[in-house]
């Protein structure tokens, strides 16, 4: 890859970077200017509604079926548990809380990165796998992790089932083929399009009154979420039966930075919120300065 190629492969991943900063930056500058910021209801509407409208649009339509994609779906899940047992060591390693920080050094930002990441590289088949992925990371990321995180609490937490009655009912109608009404398709969709906005907007203002320690910390968060991200991608992907595209997808999707939606559980359920966002920010950075590598291993790019 020469030098045109690498500055034109930056400029796209900025440009998929563009919207998550602009909407971020809006939440940052309530915070420089000091305003009141209604954290506790962003987190609750986020979680606990617009969350599990989101998880129930997604299973219901999302083309999801056949071999490759179950391949897919299943690799993702052995990632999660090589990731879930390299981040714990690592996190004790490094002396941070090894239950609360868990899901955030665990689970990538799939969704808002990574399906636009596989696009980038492999296209529309590689999107096409990235969607299994992203689903499984969303349900592991709204149950498993809210459950674990919930655990770590030092004070008794509400874990949001909404988004499990979600989960359940919507596999519940993809299993029995029922035809779910349009408008309570479009419904679910709207009220789930406000989460990512409303996630980065809660991001953007607790960056910039983030503290210094937070930041130290959640920067060691970063380099375990995509260090331990990197080395399950690369160990998924010598699984047998696993095609090299599909190999490469999951590569991608492991091996990005911490996912937005762990930080806003870290601040709601933990006292380590701090340490999420800083993660988030830094994972974000280092992942444009090191995604041509990340592509290059994952055979996007071609190799001399």
């Amino acid at each position: 890859m020469n030098l045109t190629d690498g500055l034109a492969l930056y400029l796209r991943i900025a440009a998929l970077l563009l919207p998550i900063v602009a909407c971020a930056s809006i939440g940052a500058y309530w915070g420089l200017r000091r305003r009141s910021f209604p954290g506790e209801f962003v987190s609750t509407l986020a979680t606990s509604f617009t969350t599990p409208a989101l998880v129930f649009h997604t299973l219901l339509t999302t083309p999801l079926g056949g071999l490759e994609l179950a391949q897919a779906g299943l690799a993702t899940v052995a990632g999660f548990v090589l990731s879930g047992l390299l981040a714990a060591l690592a996190l004790r390693l490094s002396g941070l809380p090894v239950l609360a920080l868990l899901p955030a050094a665990v689970l990538p930002n799939a969704g808002n990165l990574g399906l636009p990441m596989a696009q980038l590289a492999f296209g529309e088949h590689g999107l096409a796998l990235a969607v299994a992925a992203f689903a499984v990371t969303s349900v592991t990321q709204h149950t498993v992790a809210v459950w674990i995180l919930s655990r770590s609490s030092p004070q008794r937490t509400r874990m949001p089932y909404g988004v499990v009655l979600a989960c359940g009912a919507a596999l519940l109608l993809r299993w029995s083929e029922a035809s779910v009404p349009a408008p309570v398709l479009e419904s679910a969709r709207l009220a789930g399009s406000l989460t990512v906005p409303l996630m980065l907007l809660s991001l953007g203002y607790a960056l910039v009154t983030v503290s210094h320690g937070g930041l130290r910390q959640g920067a060691r968060l970063g380099a375990i979420r995509l260090g331990v991200g990197t080395l399950a991608g690369l160990a998924v992907g010598q699984l047998p039966g696993l095609a090299p595209l599909t190999a490469g997808v999951m590569l991608l999707q492991l091996a990005m930075p911490v996912a937005v939606a762990s930080y806003l559980y870290a601040d709601r359920l933990t006292p380590h919120g701090e340490v999420a966002a800083g993660g988030v920010l830094v994972s974000t950075l280092a992942l444009v300065l090191l995604s041509p590598a990340l592509l290059w291993l994952a055979g996007a790019v071609p190799r001399p």
